[in-house]
């Protein structure tokens, strides 16, 4: 009975923690080029509202996450136009785009759907079933759950790993982030990787998002992200840029939450309102006691100036 409710446990984490994953891994890809994308809030509100948007209109799955790509990928776009080609304050333009995504996916809410607050309900994503894999004992619960969005966030981090370790694209991706300049003295186009990177890191963001929408609840409501962007942040400063680092501190901020979770559903006798924020207590317990002296690339929100 122990080891299920472990298992049960896991899973819980595995779920809340994919969204994270997938934005603070956006967030690593934007800031290793050089540009901060403190916009990873708006960016997954504007993706769980427009894959809940194409799901009502087209009722296809698929549709609805090349959606939510789509609508990243322009957001990428204009916070790459704004703090790349016009060397606009990184930090205010990223902020711009969370109030936008706050403000106005919660006022389209009633004119689409008529009513405020919360959009009619649609279907999910199904889980993704792999029968061997089902079959292992105690883990195979973990398996049996994992959705498509779920297995793709999880592969993520190992592969991100190769590709700016082990790739031509990666090097030049972390070269533009730590020295711009040297960067482009051997031919590489600066401009280009941080609007290729900041583009990619919105496109994880909006995936985030509507992994929130389309295969945790199925609606989208005014909101709904509850801070998990800058909780992204969070585990991007803690992992210390680097992706098996990121990997780490999403899973543990999505195990605090599945705990206050279960610690809810158990009765515990303690405020609600401290449960809710227990995966916030622990991202900063973590930033202020063990993260220590993290190695930001060199050339971060700075803009950069062509010779």
């Amino acid at each position: 009975m122990r080891d299920l409710l472990t298992v049960s446990l896991v899973v819980s984490a595995v779920h809340l923690s994919a969204p994270l994953l997938l934005a603070a891994m956006g967030g690593l890809l934007s800031e290793r080029s050089g540009v901060v994308n403190i916009a990873l809030e708006g960016q997954m509100l504007f993706g769980a509202f427009s894959a809940v948007l194409a799901q009502w209109w087209w009722h296809n799955r698929l549709v609805s996450l090349l959606a939510a790509l789509t609508v990243g990928a322009l957001l990428g776009l204009l916070h790459a136009w704004m703090s790349v080609s016009l060397r606009a304050n990184q930090i205010i333009a990223a902020t711009a785009t969370n109030l936008l995504g706050v403000g106005l996916t919660a006022a389209l809410i009633a004119p689409i759907w008529g009513k405020p607050g919360a959009s009619p309900t649609v279907s999910t994503i199904r889980a993704m079933r792999v029968p061997l894999l089902e079959r292992l004992p105690a883990i195979g619960l973990l398996f049996r759950d994992l959705t498509i969005v779920d297995w793709f966030a999880l592969a993520l981090a190992p592969v991100l790993w190769l590709v700016l370790y082990r790739t031509p694209f990666g090097l030049r991706l972390r070269s533009c982030g730590e020295n711009p300049q040297s960067a482009a003295s051997v031919g590489i186009n600066v401009v280009r990787v941080r609007y290729q990177a900041v583009m990619l890191s919105a496109m994880l963001a909006a995936l985030g998002g509507s992994y929130l929408s389309l295969v945790q609840v199925g609606v989208f409501q005014r909101g709904m992200t509850q801070g998990r962007g800058f909780l992204a942040l969070a585990a991007l400063i803690f992992g210390k840029w680097r992706p098996m680092g990121v990997l780490g501190a999403c899973a543990l901020f999505g195990l605090a939450d599945a705990f206050q979770f279960r610690a809810q559903t158990a009765g515990v006798k303690l405020p609600h309102e401290l449960l809710l924020a227990l995966p916030y207590v622990v991202a900063l317990i973590a930033l202020a006691t063990f993260v220590g002296r993290a190695a930001a690339p060199a050339a971060i929100g700075k803009p950069y100036l062509r010779e």
